[in-house]
């Protein structure tokens, strides 16, 4: 693992989280209350003991920056040859944006042969699983491989969304097309096909050779999945790695919640009894930047009609919120939160700082960051109304309420990111 780079492309616009992502990166959305997506990949590469990390980023990026720069740099000791670098587009090679996944590489390839790694590891920064990759890595060794993608089995009805592989008997990739609206399924199951996770291993040597020479190509996409793989499949040793989950669940964890729908039911997951994401696992923890903040604060108890309950029921809450007399159910809230007497909050996710005003009513909503919900205000109940209040509507009925919704702005802790 020592002579491994791993670089996470972060660069993603995540166009469709919006309004979550009008301020901020995919890979920097929160996620689970205490947590940002990018958190796991990092998370991953840690417990995996890779300790030489690129994060590569492009749109909207300050404040994943200062996530990285808050919760992940001093776990890593420079002097001993361990990092984790945020690396802006630099225009070094050319002054436009990355043009496609190849190109974000081949533009950073001065910092990656800087290095000296002997293999490469190319990982997303949105995504949401929990993969040891030194057995990614070791498998890639023991076959002499050129390039190992790791591969997760998925419906056929989503494969469209993923670069679907076809294997001989031995994994090696035979076949590969990059999000064809008819994918072709595994042999002898036709309601699945086998799919690209964006879980690269190249060797070094090799990685830079094909980088430079696709550079050249003028037609190409400069990616990974339509250009280069399929460019090379025939006549170099491409294998598929199977996705080995470390969840420690009996199905295996993957998630790309790219969509509002998708993020909104993988964070309610986790609010469950059992959610199929582990987040618990001291064996393999998930790191992130946390606030010094007190502990969460439920506070009156009063009984009878009228009285005020500060209570929460299959939720997560996060530290520094404070529960006044407010009741919340099924929900997710952030640092530093405050739902006041008689609020009440259900299926719902809120994040840092967010201030829910006396008698408010949420339900299936998400809530930026510093938003205020006025007193005796209703989300999610009248979806026509909910519209015209400005805020988006997700085609699953989930209402999205970003900070500049015409809301007022609740500055109650001094947040160090968007």
């Amino acid at each position: 693992m020592k002579d491994t780079l791993a670089v996470v492309l972060a660069g993603g616009k995540g166009s469709r989280l919006d309004p979550l992502t009008r301020d901020r990166a995919k890979p920097a959305v929160p996620f689970g209350g205490a947590y940002r997506i990018i958190d796991f990949s990092l998370s991953n590469c840690l417990n995996s003991h890779l300790r030489k990390i690129l994060v590569l980023t492009q749109y909207k990026a300050m404040s994943l920056d200062r996530h990285i720069s808050l919760g992940w740099r001093g776990l890593l000791c420079r002097e001993l040859g361990e990092f984790i670098d945020v690396v802006p587009p630099q225009q070094r090679i050319d002054e436009t944006w990355y043009q496609g996944t190849a190109d974000a590489v081949y533009q950073n390839i001065y910092t990656l042969e800087k290095e000296r790694p002997n293999y490469v590891i190319i990982l997303a920064g949105d995504h949401v699983y929990k993969m040891d990759y030194s057995h990614l890595i070791d498998f890639h060794i023991q076959h002499k491989a050129d390039l190992t993608i790791g591969a997760l089995r998925v419906g056929v009805q989503d494969a469209y969304q993923f670069g679907v592989m076809q294997i001989d008997s031995d994994g090696r990739v035979v076949g590969f097309e990059e999000k064809s609206d008819e994918p072709k399924t595994i042999p002898g199951d036709p309601d699945h096909a086998l799919a690209s996770m964006g879980i690269y291993v190249f060797t070094a040597r090799f990685l830079f050779d094909q980088l430079c020479f696709d550079a050249t190509q003028k037609e190409s996409d400069h990616d990974f999945g339509r250009n280069i793989i399929p460019s090379i499949i025939d006549d170099r040793r491409v294998f598929a790695f199977p996705f080995c989950d470390e969840n420690r669940k009996a199905d295996a964890y993957w998630r790309d919640v790219g969509t509002l729908d998708a993020y909104y039911e993988a964070n309610m997951d986790l609010v469950s009894v059992d959610p199929q994401l582990n987040m618990y696992d001291h064996r393999w923890p998930i790191r992130t930047f946390q606030h010094n903040l007190p502990p969460p604060k439920f506070v009156f108890a009063e009984s009878g009609e009228g009285g005020r309950r500060g209570e929460a029921l299959d939720s997560l809450i996060c530290q520094g919120s404070i529960l006044s007399g407010g009741s919340v159910q099924g929900s997710i809230v952030g640092a530093g939160c405050r739902i006041n007497s008689h609020a009440r909050v259900e299926d719902s996710i809120l994040f840092e700082s967010v201030d829910i005003g006396h008698d408010a009513r949420l339900r299936r909503a998400i809530v930026d960051k510093g938003v205020h919900i006025p007193s005796d205000m209703e989300v999610g109940f009248d979806h026509d109304q909910d519209r015209s209040n400005g805020f988006t509507v997700s085609p699953g009925g989930v209402v999205v309420i970003a900070r500049a919704d015409g809301l007022e702005y609740y500055a109650k802790v001094v947040a160090y990111s968007e």
